[in-house]
């Protein structure tokens, strides 16, 4: 059953999106602070989605969280970006489904993946953060709450974090994906700054940026390992059905950026929701996402 709050969607008609994703346009800020337009970074990706890519999203969700389907499930996607994965719980049969951003653009994604799967009354997306305790009282608890490579983009991680487990009833299931820090003198701190300037800096700059970086990253790296590059570029997808044009940019511009090791993750858990246990659990040696999937036990 559809929470009455959440079942409301006061959108304009004329505003939602209808036959393909919309154009970016102007640049989102948030309370004057630096932030990266991640919704038009999801705009560009939308405009090549395929259903291959749908299908590995769909399997990455069902594999991690040990499922086949999602039915009898109730499931929130924090910070749903491109409402891909929002899409991958409607695919997997979940019985209510919520999707909200604070990016407007990234809200404007989500609902046009709901119109692609035939506007489920089911499916609800919003627009509203993950910090305002206030938006988050409009909800029940969810068996699923999901928040994949977003909470540590907020500038307030570990404040995001309580947030959202608070979300996840008794045998409930805590699905979050975040940075890990790496020490060192190319480690996560100068990462802050590279993505500080990126933010800053002109267009063109950027472009130069990110040509730099897939010659040296995607595209060299392929060179070492005498493979052909162009042919992985059209054939990534990763384990959750990116593209890896989307993933370069992200990287580069996510700000603000935050990061945490495994162990500050468990000690934080521990010490907030000590009735959570880990499931399930992905580790990066590098730069990238640890995956977490907790349980609350009572």
């Amino acid at each position: 059953m559809i929470h009455p709050l959440e079942a409301q969607d006061t959108t304009p008609a004329d505003s939602r999106s209808s036959q393909s994703p919309p154009a970016s346009r102007s640049v989102p800020t948030e309370s004057g602070r630096l932030v990266f337009p991640f919704g038009q970074n999801w705009e560009r990706f939308l405009a090549r989605i395929s259903e291959e890519r749908i299908q590995q999203a769909r399997e990455s969700v069902a594999h991690f969280l040990g499922v086949t389907d999602l039915t009898g499930k109730s499931f929130i996607d924090i910070g749903c970006g491109s409402g891909l994965f929002s899409y991958a719980a409607f695919l997997l049969g979940a019985d209510r489904i919520v999707s909200f951003d604070a990016d407007p653009f990234s809200v404007t994604c989500a609902r046009y993946m709901r119109e692609k799967a035939g506007q489920p009354a089911n499916w609800t997306v919003l627009q509203g953060s993950v910090l305002d305790t206030e938006f988050l009282s409009r909800f029940q608890a969810f068996d699923i709450v999901y928040s994949w490579g977003v909470l540590h983009h907020t500038g307030r991680m570990w404040e995001a974090i309580r947030n959202s487990a608070r979300l996840v009833p008794k045998n409930g299931l805590y699905y979050i994906a975040l940075y890990n820090r790496v020490e060192g003198k190319w480690g996560s701190e100068h990462w802050v700054k590279v993505k500080r300037f990126y933010n800053t800096t002109s267009v063109p700059m950027k472009r130069l940026i990110e040509l730099y970086y897939t010659l040296t990253h995607p595209v060299g790296r392929h060179l070492l390992r005498f493979r052909n590059p162009f042919k992985a570029l059209k054939q990534y997808g990763g384990e959750r059905g990116m593209h890896w044009k989307t993933d370069l940019v992200d990287w580069l511009g996510g700000y603000p950026y935050e990061f945490a090791t495994v162990d500050e993750i468990f000690t934080f858990m521990k010490k907030e929701f000590p009735s959570f246990t880990l499931d399930n659990i992905k580790t990066e040696p590098n730069l990238g996402n640890n995956w977490f999937l907790f349980k609350n036990r009572t």
